[in-house]
């Protein structure tokens, strides 16, 4: 729900009525993930997605009767092979989907409007709802913030909310949105209950490091994708918000010495476009020792080798240096600018998601893998 806390915000200050759908859970190769909504207004109006367009037409009435009603419900698609045509999602998957009516009166209404006001105006927040369980609770939300604090309620036993607060904390402190299993009685074993939580955190950042002709193909890539972009180089008279509009920040300084000083965490990617050893070495000693998600270093062949016999000659070890790609990006045949942003931005994707970078054609790997449990 909260991928479309904007629109949502703005029909709640309007004082529309409308209810939403979506998705709580996925399996197989269901195109889009849990938290991935669908809201219809009491006037047709629809706004957001939870299958790209499979099984739209059914959801939405799903919605409009949850309007008439005022009764959530939780309803599955799939794939018929008896027949092809029934509705269901033509991919393979399967996805489960939670509508909550949200009308004038709805006890869930007013802990909404605070999780997507708050999200909206760029806060860290979580919103868990439960969606599996007694019916007299199903949709009931709570909002979850860092320090702990909340919004709403479960009803139930006395000690439901603190047990959902306590999960929902741990996983907005991940920046993960998924379900977890609670027991009706408040304990943290499964038994009974399912909570969906969405995560809302800052944005990642990514830094490019050096405000060459390809930096601006970049920092746009990097918006595309939802990184909160800084441009950083030690020349002056490249590093100016003229030339990089597009960037969220423009910082003149050494880029060792702005890397040090500035927050980074395991989301992070860093571009390093400099190609040049001065500002290189010192940067990418540094970088590689942080706990980033990717460091990407432009250069050719030859340039890489040289700056790998001066990384080691700076003390870093094989698996510090096996954390450096360079040369940067897929191999996409990319010449011009905006062909090399892409080329890197699809290489972060695929560390982000852990894809191959192969093609898709001929090959027989799930196109949408589940990185939990191939992390466990």
């Amino acid at each position: 729900m909260l991928d479309i806390a904007d629109e949502l915000d703005g029909w709640l200050a309007e004082g529309r009525e409308f209810a939403v759908a979506t998705v709580v859970s996925v399996g197989g190769s269901a195109p889009r993930g849990p938290g991935a909504a669908l809201a219809v207004d009491s006037g047709g109006t629809a706004i957001g997605s939870v299958s790209g367009g499979c099984v739209e037409g059914a959801v939405y009435e799903l919605c409009a009767e949850a309007l008439r009603n005022g009764e959530p419900v939780r309803e599955r698609f799939g794939y018929s092979d008896e027949d092809a045509f029934a509705v269901g999602l033509t991919c393979g998957g399967v996805i489960d989907v939670l509508v909550t009516p949200v009308g004038a009166d709805a006890p869930v209404r007013e802990v909404l409007r605070a999780a997507l006001s708050a999200v909206a105006g760029g806060a860290t927040a979580a919103l868990a709802r439960v969606v599996e369980g007694p019916s007299g609770i199903l949709g009931r939300a709570l909002l979850v913030r860092p320090d702990g604090s909340y919004d709403g309620g479960l009803g139930g036993h006395p000690d439901l909310d603190r047990t959902a607060v306590a999960e929902a904390r741990a996983l907005l402190e991940a920046g993960r949105t998924g379900t977890v299993g609670i027991s009706e009685d408040g304990s943290h074993c499964p038994g009974g209950l399912t909570l969906l939580v969405e995560s809302r955190v800052p944005p990642p950042r990514m830094i490019v490091f050096g405000a060459v002709d390809f930096a601006a193909a970049l920092v746009r890539a990097g918006k595309f994708l939802g990184h909160h972009v800084t441009v950083c180089d030690a020349r002056p008279v490249f590093a100016t918000a003229a030339r990089f509009p597009e960037a969220d920040e423009v910082v003149v300084d050494w880029p060792h010495r702005y890397l040090r000083s500035t927050p980074t965490d395991e989301r992070t990617v860093l571009c390093v476009l400099t190609h040049d050893a001065k500002f290189d070495v010192p940067l990418l000693t540094e970088a590689l020792r942080t706990p980033v998600a990717y460091v990407g270093a432009m250069g050719s062949r030859r340039t890489h080798e040289d700056r790998d016999r001066r990384l080691r000659a700076a003390g870093l070890t094989e698996r510090e240096l096996s954390r450096l790609r360079s040369p940067i990006g897929l191999d996409l045949g990319a010449r011009t600018p905006e062909e090399t942003a892409l080329s890197i931005a699809a290489e972060i994707v695929a560390m982000r998601r852990g894809g191959t970078g192969v093609p898709l054609t001929g090959g027989a790997a799930p196109i949408h893998r589940d990185l939990t449990s191939a992390a466990a």
